[in-house]
């Protein structure tokens, strides 16, 4: 089977910045401009390039691939594997990963394209798709996430150039197909709403956009776009950080789901109707509001 994957070149050598050095860049402010607000609020993502640093990249590479490998098994990135791999609260037990989750370069750029002056974190999340893993199905976040507002936004941070052959994110633009999709049922068991919304999508000509990644290069996604990602054809684990922000003052909706999850571990004692802000939604944008500060938890 590995004659089938298409081989890509080896990894640059970069030279890895350090602790320090990733620290300052992840606080750095990145411009946010007025066309990229009304990009993301009209297509409900944006994908924005030199987010992180070719070294800033590499080294989380290089952290998430270790925990992987800790938290799995010594062989999980085998061309025989072919699995989707996923790790969420990574930020509670790895100082550098916490340094990605709670960016404040990261953050106020979800703040600023929600157009809201303050945003605590959900929860990240390492996605590791193994050469030969399959399709991600079409989906938007909403259902997943039980927050009662629409002010939810997730960066997708590829920890390598994720050329198309990898399965970079796909999205479906603008926002408002969400519309043409929100009345099929969701259902886990089977691929019937992928296909569903497949059809729905083609038969409205919705327009897809899934080039590739640069190295350095982010997208954001409102919690209402649904995107899809195609399998890793390619001989190399695609492997992403993805953090989950909202609306500072947000609440948890009065009647949470199965499709949430288990998802009073991301908001330990809340009950739902009330403010999500436990100790591990730290407000990540402005920093040190409340009192929150990124050594809390080091």
């Amino acid at each position: 089977m590995d004659k089938d994957f298409i081989k890509l070149p080896p990894l640059h050598s970069i030279d890895i910045p350090s602790d320090k050095n990733i620290k300052e860049e992840l606080v750095s402010p990145y411009v946010v401009t007025k066309k990229h607000i009304e990009t993301f609020n009209r297509d409900g993502f944006i994908k924005l390039k030199n987010v992180l640093s070719a070294g800033a990249v590499a080294k989380l590479r290089f952290e998430l691939l270790d925990i992987l490998h800790e938290t799995f098994d010594k062989k999980i990135f085998s061309q025989s594997n072919n699995r989707f791999l996923s790790l969420e609260m990574m930020w509670l037990k790895n100082t550098i990963i916490k340094n990605y989750v709670l960016s404040s370069r990261i953050a106020k750029i979800c703040a600023d394209l929600l157009r809201v002056k303050s945003v605590r974190l959900y929860h990240d999340n390492a996605l590791a798709k193994e050469p030969g893993c399959g399709r991600t199905p079409w989906h938007c976040d909403d259902d997943h996430f039980p927050l009662a507002t629409h002010d939810v936004v997730t960066a997708w941070i590829p920890a390598q150039q994720t050329p198309i052959e990898m399965g970079p994110l796909a999205f479906a633009k603008p926002l408002s197909v969400y519309d043409h999709v929100k009345n099929i049922n969701f259902n886990k068991l089977d691929t019937s709403y992928d296909k569903n919304v497949s059809k729905a999508f083609q038969s409205n000509k919705v327009l897809i956009e899934d080039g590739p990644f640069e190295i350095g290069e982010v997208s954001f996604h409102h919690n209402r776009s649904f995107h899809t990602a195609s399998g890793n054809y390619t001989n190399r684990t695609r492997v992403v950080l993805a953090n989950t922000y909202f609306a500072d003052g947000a609440r948890v909706v009065d009647n949470p789901t199965m499709v949430s999850g288990d998802w009073q571990k991301f908001i330990p004692g809340v009950g739902p109707g009330e403010i999500a802000a436990s100790k591990l939604n730290p407000v990540c944008w402005p920093v040190n509001k409340d009192g929150n500060d990124q050594d809390l938890y080091e």
